[in-house]
């Protein structure tokens, strides 16, 4: 009995050790995992600061579907401003006051939602360039997660101009379509710094879905939103070369 147990004893020994060398390991990979998550997310944060990016996790999706891919990087100078101040007038038009969340939307929304209402949305421009550029599209808690800890650091690290460039150059606006420039060509077959207050309008009415819906060829719920967002627009600060002043 007593050659039994230390058999036992031993075992059990044996298995604590190594569970605990086991879990010591696991811990510092987790460690090591969440660090080089941090770096390498502030990097690209601060890389794609002053660089275009030259592909999103939606255009890499998109491409493997088999859509080919039109996209054209414009700087902020070298697009109308009609389409920035229709973006903002559609998309998010406290872009100026917030810091990356809209809290007060959200608050509607989470109320409209709560009381049964349509499903309200509350993204800024800020989280929706962050979804854009480093996300992909799924409706789940751990991308809302990831998408307010990148609005964080964009809004951290970048400036309101760069924001919305960087929104304007990598929104998809149709089946492979990326970008104002492009957008502009394959529906005006003009360039983004030529485009009129209604061009842009109607560039900014189809955001939303812009895969369902048509900038050329609107509807007229998009004839209708594009008017509306063209008497926003009407009643905007000019903001000229800076979008927030």
């Amino acid at each position: 009995m007593k050659f039994v147990r230390r058999i036992r004893n031993g075992l059990v020994r044996l298995l604590s050790g190594f569970t605990g060398a086991l879990l010591r390991q696991i811990r510092r990979g987790l460690i090591l995992l969440v660090a080089g998550f941090l770096v390498l997310s502030v990097g690209f944060v601060l890389l794609y600061g002053v660089l275009p990016p030259p592909v999103t996790p939606l255009m890499v999706i998109r491409m493997v579907e088999g859509e080919e891919l039109r996209k054209d990087w414009r700087s902020y100078d070298e697009i109308s401003p009609h389409l920035v101040q229709a973006v903002l007038a559609s998309e998010d038009t406290r872009f100026c006051e917030h810091s990356g969340f809209d809290w007060n939307a959200l608050r509607m929304a989470v109320a409209q939602n709560l009381e049964g209402g349509q499903t309200l949305g509350a993204s800024t421009i800020t989280m929706q360039t962050a979804k854009n550029l480093f996300l992909w599209p799924a409706r789940t808690y751990l991308r809302k997660g990831l998408e307010a800890y990148f609005t964080i650091l964009i809004e951290l690290f970048w400036n309101k101009r760069r924001i919305i460039e960087t929104y304007v150059n990598v929104a998809e606006w149709g089946a492979g379509i990326y970008g104002a420039e492009a957008a502009a060509q394959a529906y005006f077959g003009k360039s983004a710094d030529e485009l009129t207050r209604r061009e842009a309008s109607l560039l900014a009415a189809v955001l939303p879905n812009p895969r369902r819906w048509s900038a050329s060829q609107p509807t007229r719920y998009i004839e209708r939103r594009a008017a509306t967002i063209r008497a926003r627009m009407r009643i905007m600060p000019d903001r000229g070369a800076q979008p927030c002043g």
